[in-house]
């Protein structure tokens, strides 16, 4: 049997995340200082007694997230389940640097102050309101690929995130989002959403963040992981520090590529994933994509000590 640890991505964000684990275990808690060290301010009250409207500001909610899995992951070490249990670590945009914390590639303070640069930078990349990103329901991966280029019209329109077999988001200027979504309807898609986020992410127009990444990922040290990395991009393994260090800069124009990422570790054997953190979105998506995959969530005590009694 085969397993991945896989780590969630934006939107997955609640007050409160996280405080059950801190409480419960003295490594989980560690974490949160940790990050509130590194990061300089108490991001742990605003995780667990904040106001939502301020935790789901991306240079927040991107550190909060990946503190809230780190979390979830010394829980799970704390029950005698380390990240060897797993064949595969894979993350969902930034969920693919809780990814890399987790199995050792880099710091806890280096990965907190790195997110907190790439949400600001994507954030400052496009004034608020010029771009936009819109999930298409119903249609896949090629059909969305022919909605944004017929809707671009000379702007950036582009297909994001390609989540599972009837989930692609598409991202770029609000006026040609917009139009992707007229032109999805009439093609057949079920719905097309208009997300609620703060600048069009994965796509040419953050180009200025991938520029400020590039200068921050220079001065890290990134370690070959415990546990092979399915990288966003690549939708395949890395472990190679300078590989990932490059991947990490393209990750952020570039597409998340979740549905082949979990068809490549299917192909592999992979039958079990583990959602390590926030949420349960991404077990959603696993199972859309490859019902054979049995997707469980480790976010609280309870599920930590659930997962340890079945992995150990």
């Amino acid at each position: 049997m085969s397993r991945a640890f896989v780590f969630p991505g934006q939107g997955a964000q609640t007050i409160g995340m996280g405080r059950a684990l801190a409480d419960a275990y003295p490594a989980a808690r560690a974490v949160f200082d940790e990050v509130d060290d590194a990061l300089g301010e108490k991001l742990s009250a605003l995780i667990w007694d904040g106001d939502i409207a301020d935790l789901t500001l991306t240079q927040n909610a991107q550190p909060a997230l990946m503190a809230t899995s780190l979390a979830a992951m010394r829980a799970l070490e704390a029950e005698g389940v380390g990240i060897d249990a797993a064949d595969f670590v894979a993350g969902h945009s930034l969920g693919e640097y809780s990814a890399l914390a987790a199995a050792g590639a880099m710091s806890i303070a280096d990965t907190a102050r790195l997110l907190r640069t790439r949400g600001r930078a994507m954030q400052e990349a496009v004034p608020v309101g010029e771009g936009a990103m819109a999930a298409i329901l119903g249609l896949g991966l090629e059909d969305v690929r022919a909605v944004a280029d017929a809707a671009a019209q000379g702007e950036v329109c582009q297909a994001a995130n390609d989540n599972d077999p009837m989930q692609v988001v598409v991202s770029g200027t609000r006026a040609a989002v917009e139009r992707a979504a007229g032109i999805a309807k009439e093609k057949g898609a079920k719905r097309a959403v208009m997300l609620p986020v703060s600048a069009p992410f994965h796509c040419a127009l953050m180009q200025p963040a991938a520029d400020v990444m590039a200068g921050a990922l220079a001065e890290v040290e990134i370690s070959a992981p415990a546990v092979p990395l399915v990288a966003n991009v690549r939708a395949a393994p890395v472990s190679d520090p300078d590989e990932i260090r490059a991947l990490l800069v393209e990750q952020v124009t570039g597409s998340v590529r979740w549905r082949e990422s979990v068809m490549f570790m299917a192909a592999q054997g992979v039958t079990e994933a583990w959602e390590i953190g926030a949420g349960k979105a991404l077990s959603g998506m696993i199972r859309k994509i490859d019902r054979a995959i049995a997707s469980r969530a480790v976010g609280t005590p309870d599920e930590a000590q659930a997962a340890a009694a079945d992995l150990g």
